[in-house]
This record gives structure tokens, C-alpha cells and sequence, in this order.
């Protein structure tokens, strides 16, 4: 259930809104005037986020992509490459 606390409390009771967002790592949903202000979350779950959207858009950019051709790739065939790429690097 999402923790929902006023906007005041972030003045008020910031200790408590930042233990909340560190233990539980979810965002805490603050109001003004009774309607939804905006959004406080710590920075571990503000970069798993960003990460997670950006994985997200490479997923999606992938499909597009594959939609746009009939060339395929062999996953074990890829993996050697890659494998030959990073033992020549090292």
C-alpha cells in the first residue's frame, strides 16, 4: 500500500519520511491541498528506476528494430564473438 502523507510532513516530519523511503525502498506520495504534489524517493530507488527504464527502452528499441528486418542472430554464435572481443581487450 502506497504511503500517502501530506506535504507539510516533509517539513515536519522529514525524519520519518526519509526512513520510510530508505527501509522500504518505495516512494512516499505527498499531497497538497488534498490532491497528489509530488514524489519523494531515495536515490538507490530513484537509480534502480532510471536503470529499469533504460533497459526498458533498449528492450524496445530492440523490437523496433527487429520489426524493421529479417536479419537474426544466433545467440551461441554472438556469445563467442563477444567472448573473442573481451579476451583481446584483456
Amino acid at each position: 500500500m502506497p504511503e500517502i502523507r501530506p506535504v507539510s510532513d516533509l517539513r515536519n516530519k522529514f525524519t520519518d519520511i526519509s526512513k520510510i523511503v530508505h527501509e522500504t525502498l518505495e516512494p512516499v506520495y505527498l499531497t497538497k491541498n488534498g490532491y497528489g504534489d509530488m514524489v519523494v524517493m531515495s536515490i538507490e530507488a530513484y537509480e534502480k528506476l532510471k536503470v529499469d527504464y533504460m533497459i526498458y527502452d533498449k528492450l524496445k528499441e530492440a523490437a523496433v528494430e527487429a520489426k524493421s528486418t529479417d536479419i537474426r542472430y544466433d545467440f551461441d554464435e554472438v556469445s563467442k564473438e563477444m567472448r573473442e572481443k573481451l579476451i583481446e581487450k584483456v
